[in-house]
């Protein structure tokens, strides 16, 4: 049966497994995923598309792993602190960059777009972006 990406996230978990998930419903989903997966502990991997049509109001770091962000359409900007500097590259269809484990980041939008993540979830932090 397709699913929506968008909607539906997948899990790649141990053993090259692959789970659909519930329906993204805001950021208190992400709780619920890393119980529902605890057992993959931080080597399973969400895989998720968003869209976006404005900046980013927060920064998230994800400690467990690296992040994989692919942009599909439109332009971002991810913007990352490494080592108390701010890195930027900008993303156009196709594109894609790394966040490195442990390395806050945020992201700008020009004016829309959409992202495709592969995150190491386990333990991922956010803060306001001032």
């Amino acid at each position: 049966m397709p699913r929506d990406l968008a909607t539906h996230p997948v899990h790649l978990g141990l053993n090259a497994t692959t789970m659909a998930e519930p329906a993204f419903t805001g950021m208190a989903w992400y709780a619920d995923y890393v119980q529902r997966h605890a057992a993959d502990g931080v080597e399973g991997r969400l895989v998720s598309l968003h869209d976006f049509d404005r900046d980013w109001d927060s920064w998230e770091m994800h400690p467990a792993g690296d992040e994989v962000v692919v942009c599909i359409a439109g332009e971002i900007t991810l913007i990352q602190q490494i080592e108390g500097t701010e890195h930027s590259v900008t993303l156009t269809a196709g594109g894609y960059a790394i966040n490195p484990r442990g390395v806050w980041h945020t992201a700008n939008i020009a004016h829309t777009a959409q992202a495709l993540f592969i995150t190491a979830g386990w333990g991922t932090q956010d803060r306001p972006r001032d």
